[in-house]
């Protein structure tokens, strides 16, 4: 009996541990959990785009081509935006914008969800292709690529209309021409970190070529 004895408490004491181990495990889980999301409400959504007007516009068709038409945009696309200007820890947000980042920063998951599905419920007003010439070469870039420079056609994966994928690739038909060079240049020069296909892409094109698709896209119905 006296060699079973610390048999038994150890027993015991390896049950107790695990049942403290569990909950400890459950506990780290649990908080690991995403907030729950409702199901996106457009309602509340244009109460958050009330403070996104100033740039965007209340109906998301922005006032100027420095900020983006978010009209008709994929609302996944706006989510996953929103997510990228955040800071992850000490590291640099994979887009920067100092306006964005504070604003995305102070945005809980289910605003995002709501003003996202807002933005994409409004329609577009498409902006124009400036220069016939320029917008030529667009197209030749946008349906074809450019095979001497290993670039790929743009349709391949923002569609031949620039209707894009949801999440991954943005809706371009009808953005403004001067945004959609900005960031072809900001991927071209690492300071847009949040596609990694666009960032090698944009490294193969010229001024010339990012204005050019950039202006055929704007025209894009």
């Amino acid at each position: 009996m006296k060699s079973s004895k610390p048999t038994l408490q150890r027993l015991v004491f390896l049950q107790k541990s695990l049942v403290a181990a569990s909950i400890l495990f459950a506990a780290g889980a649990y908080a690991q959990q995403p907030e729950p999301i409702e199901k996106p409400d457009v309602t509340r959504g244009q109460t958050t785009a009330a403070v996104c007007s100033a740039c965007h516009a209340i109906d998301g068709n922005a006032n100027g081509p420095t900020f983006p038409k978010l009209a008709g945009q994929h609302p996944e696309y706006i989510v996953k935006q929103l997510h990228n200007f955040r800071p992850k820890g000490d590291a640099k947000p994979e887009r920067e914008n100092a306006q964005m980042i504070a604003f995305a920063s102070m945005l809980s998951e289910q605003q995002m969800v709501d003003v996202a599905a807002y933005f994409s419920s409004q329609t577009l007003v498409p902006a124009t292709a400036s220069s016939k010439e320029s917008a030529d070469l667009g197209k030749k870039i946008w349906r074809a690529g450019i095979a001497a420079k290993n670039v790929p056609a743009c349709a391949a994966c923002h569609g031949p209309k620039g209707d894009g994928l949801p999440a991954q690739y943005p809706r371009l038909g009808g953005q403004w021409a001067d945004y959609t060079a900005l960031q072809l240049t900001n991927f071209r020069q690492g300071l847009r970190l949040n596609n990694a296909i666009m960032t090698t892409i944009a490294a193969r094109l010229s001024d010339v070529e990012i204005k050019a698709v950039a202006d055929f896209a704007a025209g894009l119905r």
